[in-house]
């Protein structure tokens, strides 16, 4: 069984590298005033992506950090993956643009799928974001509830040429108490799509239980970790190491 890929994540907000606590722009930690010289220690430690997130985008779709996503993308050899705010083709098309080489949509793609579509139909590598409370759809940085099931919604983008979807359980984003494991069984059994997991890695070996997880043949494609990189829980090229291993 092959390993799975880790995306350090810088998460941006007023310029500034931070985290939020379960997604609450309440309850939020600044961890460097740097992103870009972030982004190359991430790359120099050899993470095959950096996962970059818009908060203020993801709450009002305004892109005001795109200068530092684009300073980031220039200042990595590898691909950076960037979500926040991108509700239309336009706001999708600008982060390309700027040396990005896949987006991640959320709350665009759950309220209009054709979104997606649009930009895998020109080329363009895509992400669906799939952040749920409870396994239901949260949308708007994590602000508006739905009753839309993750499982469901993943399935939706199953032939619309999209690389992956990342699912996050918002209740263990940030609290470094391990994945959903339960949740993210559901979305691999009952989708054909790749996925990617968000929130809860503390440990590495939360990372080694994510790269063992197999249902029915199918693993996940990655795995999303901030916090615990950033607070020394987990040491990045351990944590490499945890996720490039072969698990028989």
């Amino acid at each position: 069984m092959m390993g799975l890929d880790l995306y350090p994540a810088i998460d941006l907000r007023d310029g500034k590298c931070v985290r939020l606590m379960q997604g609450d722009y309440a309850r939020e930690t600044v961890y460097g005033d740097d992103p870009v010289s972030q982004a190359k220690l991430f790359a120099d430690a050899g993470a095959p992506w950096i996962h970059v997130v818009d908060l203020d985008a993801a709450r009002s779709g305004d892109p005001l950090n795109r200068s530092v996503v684009a300073a980031i993308a220039d200042a990595v050899d590898v691909p950076v993956q960037t979500g926040g705010g991108v509700r239309t083709v336009e706001a999708a098309q600008a982060l390309f643009d700027a040396g990005v080489a896949r987006v991640v949509i959320g709350t665009a793609a759950v309220e209009n799928p054709s979104l997606a579509e649009a930009l895998t139909s020109q080329g363009h590598r895509v992400a669906i974001g799939l952040d749920g409370r409870n396994g239901k759809i949260a949308t708007h940085g994590w602000e508006t509830e739905t009753d839309i099931d993750v499982v469901d919604m993943a399935r939706r983008f199953e032939n619309l040429g999209v690389d992956a979807v990342v699912v996050t359980e918002i209740a263990r984003d940030g609290t470094l108490e391990g994945p959903d494991i339960a949740g993210l069984t559901n979305v691999l059994m009952g989708t054909s799509i790749d996925v990617i997991a968000s929130g809860g890695v503390g440990t590495v070996d939360h990372l080694r239980e994510l790269a063992a997880l197999e249902v029915g043949g199918r693993t996940l494609s990655g795995v999303i970790a901030g916090r615990a990189i950033y607070e020394g829980t987990v040491d990045l090229v351990a944590g490499l190491v945890a996720c490039a291993e072969v698990v028989a």
